[in-house]
């Protein structure tokens, strides 16, 4: 329930996010309006439905726990980055299971908005520069280096630049635990790291124009 569902997949998906904005503290990434609306569709409404309740608390009480109380605590003062610390290690646990359980369940996987976005925000993050352009320090992961060769080439302010070079990688299933193109999410999940080598704002805008 923890770590696939109602904790650390709303950490990963806000920490991308929050080194994209600027932010250094979660705490203060939770007075931003689109943020917030982040985790809390990440919570409610994506991972929810498909949760596996322990029978000890109640999946719902504990997501209302973290995204009231938990992640605005300023006496937890977390960092960004610092859950942004070994990425590669997390998609598949925090994101890959929750897709198999809607594939498992037979579930539309187009309701998923929220998980194509922290993985595209994944991608447009390793480029190592912020949404106003400058540039920022990737935080440690065993496939930092790798992965940023792959993606060499890409502008973070140009869309043009993306030839399709993520797409053979959404196909790894041992980091995912899904082989996203065999989903409709590898097609999403390019559209929305598209649209973040939009230049100046264009993290901000997609959090704006997919979670009203």
């Amino acid at each position: 329930m923890k770590v696939t569902t109602c904790l650390n997949p709303l950490h990963t998906a806000m920490s991308m996010y929050g080194c994209l904005l600027g932010y250094t503290l979660i705490c203060e990434e939770m007075k931003d309006a689109d943020i917030v609306k982040l985790v809390k569709r990440l919570g409610y409404v994506e991972g929810l439905p498909v949760v596996v309740d322990p029978k000890i608390i109640s999946p719902k009480a504990f997501i209302d726990e973290v995204v009231n109380d938990r992640l605005p605590n300023p006496f937890m003062p977390d960092d960004p980055r610092r859950i942004a610390t070994d990425t590669s290690q997390k998609l598949g646990i925090r994101f890959g299971e929750t897709v198999k359980s809607y594939i498992a369940a037979g579930k539309d996987l187009n309701e998923l908005v929220v998980i194509p976005m922290a993985i595209a925000a994944w991608f447009r993050y390793l480029l190592a520069v912020n949404d106003k352009g400058e540039a920022f320090e990737v935080s440690p992961d065993p496939l930092k280096e790798e992965f940023q060769k792959k993606l060499e080439g890409i502008k973070w302010d140009d869309p043009s630049t993306y030839k399709g070079q993520i797409r053979p990688l959404l196909a790894n299933e041992e980091l995912f635990h899904v082989d996203y193109t065999k989903t409709p999410l590898a097609d999403r999940i390019e559209d929305y790291f598209k649209k973040l080598l939009a230049g100046p704002g264009s993290a901000r805008k997609l959090l704006q124009d997919e979670l009203k």
